[in-house]
């Protein structure tokens, strides 16, 4: 076809998914829903494996399903509670995850499982199946839903780890680790991961050990020993986790992480900080001394909510914050969060 066979053609489909979007009733995101539509059009060319296909094709159901599922509890923070499945009901760590469950739904917070035994199942059993849900794996072996959660609503079933750890973080506004295997490392490393190159929002990390513990003392030593002083990671990027020992200490990182501080929103070439308290002029110019290192172009100053974020409805009534930030220097923006929420 020619270029303008090609447009012509364009033309009928916009119109045509349009039209199969008013069959179905209209609704919410139209035009990000018709992209989606358009591009699962463009793969009946575009990729030929039906294997490919299938991959993107149960992808999109489960994360549709999912994010079904917590859509009406947005507007409750939550806290993904990671650790071995092995973990006996009589271990210190299996109470401690119990305790943690209970302390953290007690401040506000729901919890997110992998819906498992262990680790899993204590901490649903300290939070309650009212405050908890499961994002269950189907694996061959030792992955059944643990009998909290396994008839409750909010449970959702996974066939792929990369939609369910999409779900994980999507969705948890702090992550707790307690001693596991290699899911829980892997899930541990991809969070900081994600929050060292500011592909997910920063949210506290707290790493749970049994009083006299060495699992994440050991874990942090390899970190300082060989990624730190071979400078694979920056000093800042330390700041990014925290260990204890103390489920009350685990309770207080989370809670007071949220303190003053509500979210962020790049808006264009401004990094808008939502708070809930906003810092007085002298604060502001402390700021722009404090962290001169990280800005680039504009400095700090408190703004009214922008046009992008009214016309999202996007948490308009908050204060507001913002600077040119680096993009880069997400540990140090760590520490200025905790300053932050010291006003």
């Amino acid at each position: 076809m020619n270029d303008t066979q090609v447009q012509a053609s364009d033309a009928e489909i916009h119109k045509r998914i349009e039209e199969l979007i008013r069959l179905k009733g209209g609704g919410h995101n139209e035009p990000l829903i018709a992209d989606i539509i358009e591009s699962a059009l463009k793969m009946l060319r575009d990729v030929e494996d039906r294997g490919d296909v299938r991959i993107v094709q149960t992808a999109i159901r489960e994360l549709r399903y999912a994010f079904r599922l917590f859509e009406p509890y947005a507007d409750r923070r939550k806290v993904s509670i990671f650790g071995s499945a092995r973990t006996r009901t009589n271990s210190p760590e299996y109470q401690l995850a119990v305790e943690f469950g209970r302390k953290i739904s007690e401040a506000g917070f729901m919890v997110i499982t992998g819906a498992g035994g262990g680790i899993m199942h204590a901490g649903h059993e300290g939070a309650g199946a009212e405050n908890s849900f499961g994002a269950n794996i189907r694996l061959p072996w030792e992955q059944q839903a643990n009998p909290i959660i396994e008839r409750d609503k909010k449970l959702v079933t996974f066939r792929y780890f990369f939609t369910r750890k999409l779900t994980f973080i999507r969705h948890s506004d702090a992550i707790v680790l307690f001693p596991g295997g290699f899911g829980t490392l892997d899930e541990g490393y991809e969070a900081l991961t994600l929050m060292q190159t500011g592909k997910s929002r920063l949210m506290p990390l707290v790493m749970i050990d049994k009083p006299d513990g060495t699992y994440w003392k050991t874990w942090d030593a390899h970190v300082r020993d060989h990624l730190l002083r071979n400078q694979l990671i920056s000093p800042e990027d330390l700041k990014l986790y925290h260990l204890t020992n103390s489920t009350d200490q685990a309770v207080k990182i989370i809670t007071r992480f949220y303190r003053n501080f509500h979210s962020t929103r790049f808006v264009k070439d401004l990094l808008v900080i939502r708070l809930k308290h906003p810092p007085t002029p002298t604060a502001v110019d402390a700021l722009n001394e404090d962290f001169a290192d990280i800005i680039t172009g504009e400095k700090f100053r408190v703004i009214q909510t922008t046009p992008e974020e009214v016309a999202d409805e996007d948490f308009i009534q908050l204060p507001r914050l913002a600077f040119g930030f680096d993009r880069r220097s997400y540990g140090r923006f760590r520490q200025l969060i905790d300053v932050l929420n010291s006003f």
